[in-house]
């Protein structure tokens, strides 16, 4: 029997997504490739609403 939560914790595949950020473990924060936050771009913000991290929880925001 399969747990039912094991078919929300376990992840379908690679996201086909690319984004202009990334996660800098260190920061603990979304960066730019130039190093800057992701959240001090605002043409980002804007394209893209929020840049949620995947480091953690889903719920967690970086801005």
């Amino acid at each position: 029997m399969r747990p039912f939560t094991l078919n929300y914790a376990v992840p379908r595949g690679l996201c086909n997504a690319v984004t202009p950020y990334h996660f800098d473990p260190a920061r603990q924060l979304n960066v730019l490739a130039n190093g800057r936050p992701a959240v001090s771009d605002p043409d980002l913000l804007l394209a893209v609403g929020t840049t949620t991290s995947t480091a953690g929880s889903a719920t967690h925001f970086d801005d």
